[in-house]
């Protein structure tokens, strides 16, 4: 159990452009998941999330909206908090980069980068995508037969000459590659640390960090006639809500470096490359770890507004339930890897596991200590090998989940608690509580109350992905609120024997629908 250390952890923060996707819910809910385990686990946890608003992409949806850039970004970036709020997003802070506060915190980083001789004046002729506010290399596009020009993640560039300021870029080669050597954790999965570090050996070009062909950004810094490039101003949004440009305030010096940016793998040169040479570059630490993760697909096929299979996250909560769909997405696949989703297997998991697994476990146990135990926690005689196997088991669980969530490895971490939801059944099956209560009504007592030990421990591993369903799982337990904590993970005397529980509830659901 951590006393109080820090943990600051970050969502990216959105583009404007577009409406909230299933995309935007998964990374989210993955940081959500991390932060509370970290609270339940007695961290002073600092969780961020927010919207990007500037950029020639954003200047243009606003256009296409007939609105002017603020009032359009006002009515996005509330979306965004409107998704968070329906995922029970327990997020610190959300931070919107159209705020004084981060207008503040990216002149002072460009002041800082200025300073230490790393941003020159110039003029940028190349590739530039829109779609990804992103400079591309001539090797890095492909050129088909109309002379049109495609990034690598499959948008369009268009030339660009206008004057810029370059961040020097080139000369922090040597210094990121000792970085990473150093800090061999710092990008996760592997196969995206193996995609940084070739970049990074192939070489790296001073960056265009300023845009004069539009004006929807922050100002630089004693020369208005140029706005920040996005990636600058968007990356600095992690230290704006720290209080940066004052390293020197408590809440920087206690949350910085951040223990870890959740990113998609689109975006994570940015954070593994740009981010790291910006802050170093500016007297400051890296961030711990950057973690990428792959993507979606919808029954097969990639995910485009053009083939109109975008999954609405707010259709999926109204058809199968907030904590179902954040079971789903954070077991489906190896967190890291790209992953399909499908109607199909998101009911198969909700019926076999939720409802079968674990909502039949606690379905049977309390109704049995209602029907049997005049609804109150029975008191447990002497345990035999088979109950301290069992809560030997469920106590053990914590330091597993700690290893796992250190690997952002949700997947892993779920199936530790299935193998303990699966062995619970099982001693179920084996003890045979209903013929006990017949033949041995002081053992039948002892089972139920092992098997009710046993649900608290799991409902407190399942509160950082199930939160709703876990916490009325701990209610018909009698839990206390302030019991309700990693402190209290397998600690004796939790459960009070002889406790009223109020009649118990199923929490879990079978999907009976006919349209999968």
């Amino acid at each position: 159990m951590s006393d109080g250390t820090p943990f600051y952890i970050t969502t990216p923060i959105y583009y404007v452009n577009d409406a909230p996707h299933i995309g935007h819910a998964y990374t989210t809910l993955a940081c959500d998941v991390l932060a509370r385990f970290k609270r339940l686990d007695g961290h002073d946890v600092r969780f961020l999330t927010g919207t990007d608003e500037h950029g020639q992409k954003v200047e243009k949806a606003a256009a296409v909206a007939g609105e002017a850039p603020q009032p359009f970004t006002d009515r996005m970036s509330n979306n965004f908090r409107r998704l968070a709020d329906a995922l029970h997003i327990s997020n610190d802070d959300f931070i919107r980069t159209t705020e004084y506060r981060h207008k503040l915190a990216s002149q002072g980083i460009w002041d800082a980068l200025v300073a230490a001789g790393d941003i020159y004046p110039g003029t940028y002729a190349g590739w530039y995508s829109v779609r990804d506010e992103a400079f591309f290399t001539e090797s890095e596009v492909t050129k088909q037969e109309n002379g049109t020009r495609i990034a690598p993640t499959g948008a369009i560039c268009e030339w660009v000459e206008e004057p810029s300021y370059f961040f020097r870029l080139s000369e922090w080669q040597d210094r990121l590659l000792a970085f990473y050597e150093a800090n061999p954790d710092f990008i996760a999965p592997q196969s995206r640390h193996n995609e940084i570090l070739s970049f990074v050996k192939g070489g790296l070009q001073d960056l265009s960090v300023s845009r004069t062909t539009f004006n929807w950004g922050i100002p630089v810094p004693g020369d208005h006639a140029h706005v920040m490039y996005v990636w600058l101003d968007a990356l600095t949004n992690y230290i704006t809500a720290i209080g940066y440009p004052e390293t020197n305030s408590d809440s920087f010096t206690r949350y910085w470096p951040a223990d870890l940016h959740m990113v998609g793998k689109d975006i994570v040169r940015f954070h593994a490359v740009y981010w790291p040479a910006f802050l170093m570059a500016a007297g400051m630490a890296p961030p711990k770890r950057v973690f990428a993760h792959g993507w979606w697909t919808n029954e097969g096929e990639k995910i485009s507004k053009s083939l109109g299979n975008v999954i609405d996250p707010y259709d999926l909560i109204e058809r199968y339930g907030l904590d179902q769909i954040r079971y789903f997405l954070l077991r489906e696949v190896p967190f890291g890897n790209d992953g399909d989703f499908s109607h199909r297997s998101m009911v198969q998991r909700m019926n076999g596991e939720l409802a079968n697994d674990y909502g039949n476990l606690v379905q049977r146990t309390l109704s049995m200590i209602d029907r049997n135990c005049g609804g109150t926690l029975p008191e447990p005689g002497g345990l035999s090998t088979e109950d301290e196997g069992l809560l030997g088991a469920v106590g053990g669980l914590l330091e597993t989940l700690r290893r796992a969530m250190d690997r952002q490895a949700f997947h892993e971490a779920l199936e530790d608690i299935w193998r303990v939801v699966r062995g619970a059944n099982a001693y179920i099956a084996r003890e045979e509580p209903w013929v006990l209560r017949k033949t041995d009504p002081a053992r039948m007592g002892t089972v139920l109350f092992v098997a009710a030990e046993t649900i608290r421990g799991l409902a407190l591993a399942t509160l950082p992905f199930m939160p709703d369903a876990s916490h009325r799982i701990l209610d018909q337990l009698a839990v206390a609120t302030d019991a309700r904590n990693y402190a209290m993970f397998g600690k004796a005397g939790t459960l009070n024997p002889g406790k009223a529980l109020p009649g118990p509830q199923g929490v879990f659901p079978r999907y009976s629908g006919k349209d999968v």
